[in-house]
């Protein structure tokens, strides 16, 4: 493939050595395999990088990309040896937040693409050396294939559709709406700006199901960098990607949500009935949460330590599910056992005739006299085609999810002044511990057992802990880089190490904005008192959790790492990890759920919409996502948003 050139000769040289210095060729007595001699150039990462800067990354940064490898070139970067490099690179990664971020951004792309691009045969050699086994099972035979459903594709010029209601995004919110309200007689279509896969498409491969599957590729940041943003763009949305956690919210959170935001029922039985009804459609049980070597020593651990834990219940199909392949579920799930919204409402919307159209970005709600009307979007193609879409209705659903939801209010120059203000984001992180015997991350469900025993420390905040998938490329990034080899020796000793996820409910917030051109733009501090003393106390308490459960070894994140061993003072490591640095990328924070930015409640200076859903300011426009959610729930959010998207689509029917 050829590389889109954005850098000059000398600055692809100096990428080239950037590169080669974070997976340098490193000698050791037996390399069978040749993982260790191997360099990022001998799989040709550096074009590879080029060409994802190219194709993700905006002009400005680019210029600083630039701007970086002058610097190092200036500095004889390329004809140093390998050692005097790693220091360069670790001296310039202290210089300053500017040198800091982009390093740390190479970096990671470096260590993705190195243990996640596969080769012709869809393999990548590096795999065999860290333990992991790929992609196990095949897409179904012709005669196995799954129903598919039928998508309207506009043509060229402009395609314009007239329906009762329009629903910009697919995922657990709008795809619940979208079935609903086709059950309930109306006209619908749905927009969605992803593309069409099911398990007939799905390879499972890691870098493969970032580009098809999420927004950005994977490959969003807060607008500082402090956190990485993952959510799915696809038709189902998150609910293709995620682990099948299928968490009924915390007591205190519907209690909260009902006193304080007005949300009616939602403390009561009227909620239980509209969760009811969304886990009896989903499948949802505990006969397919087998318990790999990761969730089994939190098992350990929690009973060690004399904390609760439980098993997690998922929207999966028993008599479908396939525990081999289960472990890559969030690349897309080959087995079909998935029961998210693409098998589910989404399917019956489109058997009672709904119009889905995918690659469809929706720019404005359309409105008239105070009134929505419609929404106005663009298409494009995956063969390049592009149109333009207007769709005409008297109900248009947001549901697009709480990083997007936002930007189309504000693009739209509706939904208020809270429109984009408070964005939860559930703050995560890991540390790894690592055992004396192989953990089989891979095997069985990423998820399948959790302790809530520290989810209300203070006023109803707290945190989870769960745990997490064995993804190589995923892993490379996150694991912290002191040296080529050592960065590779604890790769190769990912087979015996189990991640621990901490996942913060968190009391402060963010926002979402616009640039010039439109797009969403989200901040976001880990700032607040109370959360930055729960995601601290978090931490510590991961540490005792692998130690509980028989690590020989527990590692932080942190850029300079911070490791134990047994035998060494647990208490002081525990203080130490409590106390280290949390500032843009002196430590990776994850969100992979994201809410609020939209949030419903009485007032309407701080919530967009009312307590059923429809925005304040304009009548027949409503909010149908994660954005809704007055604060955090504290529990993955897939269940809260089907049964709140489940409540918001009766409101709809019964305004009709």
């Amino acid at each position: 493939m050829a590389v889109t050139v954005v850098l000059s000769e000398v600055q692809r040289a100096a990428l080239a050595q950037v590169c080669d210095t974070f997976v340098p060729s490193v000698e050791v007595d037996e390399d069978p395999g040749g993982f260790y001699a191997r360099t990022a150039s001998d799989l040709g990462i550096p074009d590879a990088v080029e060409r994802t800067l190219a194709d993700t990354a905006p002009e400005d940064a680019l210029e600083g990309v630039r701007a970086l490898l002058d610097a190092l070139a200036a500095q004889g970067f390329a004809e140093a040896p390998l050692e005097a490099r790693e220091q360069i690179l670790h001296g310039f990664m202290d210089s300053g937040p500017g040198a800091l971020a982009g390093l740390s951004n190479l970096r990671a792309l470096t260590h993705l693409l190195f243990y996640a691009l596969p080769d012709a045969a869809g393999r990548n050699p590096n795999w065999e050396a860290i333990g992991y086994p790929g992609p196990v099972s095949a897409p179904p035979s012709p005669e196995q294939a799954p129903k598919r459903i039928a998508l309207t594709r506009p043509g060229a010029g402009t395609l314009e559709l007239t329906a009762d209601a329009v629903i910009v995004g697919s995922g657990a919110g709008g795809g619940v709406i979208a079935g609903e309200l086709s059950g309930a007689g109306l006209d619908v279509v749905v927009l969605e700006a992803g593309g069409y896969f099911n398990e007939a498409d799905f390879n499972q491969l890691e870098l493969v199901a970032y580009r098809n599957l999420f927004r950005g590729g994977g490959l969003t940041q807060t607008a500082n960098g402090s956190i990485a943003l993952m959510a799915g763009s696809n038709l189902g949305g998150g609910t293709t990607v995620n682990w099948t956690n299928m968490l009924r919210p915390h007591p205190w959170v519907r209690e909260q949500w009902e006193r304080e935001h007005g949300l009616e029922g939602l403390a009561g039985p009227e909620f239980d009935a509209h969760l009811d009804a969304i886990f009896a459609r989903c499948s949802v049980n505990d006969r397919c949460s087998d318990r790999n070597g990761p969730n089994e020593r939190l098992r350990e651990a929690c009973e060690r330590a004399g904390a609760s834990w439980q098993t997690i219940v998922r929207n999966t199909d028993p008599d479908a599910y396939d525990a081999q392949s289960a472990g890559f579920l969030g690349f897309g799930d080959q087995s079909g056992s998935k029961q998210g919204t693409l098998k589910t409402y989404l399917q019956d919307a489109a058997d009672r005739g709904a119009r889905i159209v995918t690659r469809c970005r929706a720019q404005r709600v359309l409105v008239e006299g105070g009134r929505a009307v419609g929404v106005e979007g663009g298409y494009a193609g995956d063969d390049g085609a592009q149109a333009r879409v207007v769709v005409r209705a008297p109900i248009v659903v947001c549901a697009a999810g709480a990083l997007e939801t936002p930007a189309l209010l504000l693009r739209s120059g509706i939904g208020g002044p809270a429109a984009g203000e408070y964005l939860r984001l559930h703050p995560a992180t890991v540390l790894v511990g690592r055992y004396a015997e192989p953990q089989h991350g891979w095997w069985g469900p990423p998820q399948a057992a959790l302790s809530a025993q520290w989810a209300d420390l203070e006023d109803g905040y707290g945190f989870l802990v769960e745990t997490s998938n064995a993804a190589p490329g995923l892993t490379g990034t996150a694991l912290p880089w002191e040296s080529g080899r050592q960065h590779k020796e604890e790769m190769a000793q990912g087979a015996r190490t189990a991640a621990l996820v901490l996942l913060l409910r968190d009391r402060g917030h963010g926002r979402v904005a616009i640039d010039a051109a439109g797009n969403a733009v989200h901040h976001y501090d880990l700032a607040d008192e109370l959360d930055v003393r729960h995601f601290r106390r978090g931490l510590a308490q991961i540490v005792r959790l692998h130690e509980a459960a028989g690590a020989e070894e527990i590692e932080s994140f942190h850029r300079r790492p911070m490791r134990w061993r047994r035998g060494e003072d647990l208490e002081a490591y525990a203080q130490a990890v409590h106390d280290g640095p949390l500032a843009p990328y002196e430590h990776p924070i994850f969100a992979l759920h994201q809410m609020g930015s939209a949030r419903m409640g009485r007032d309407r200076a701080t919530s967009v919409a009312d307590p059923w859903g429809q925005l304040h300011d304009v009548s027949g426009a409503w909010i149908g996502d994660t954005s809704a959610f007055p604060t955090a729930t504290g529990t993955n959010p897939m269940a809260t948003a089907m049964a709140l998207a489940h409540r918001t689509a009766g409101a709809i029917a019964a305004a009709e």
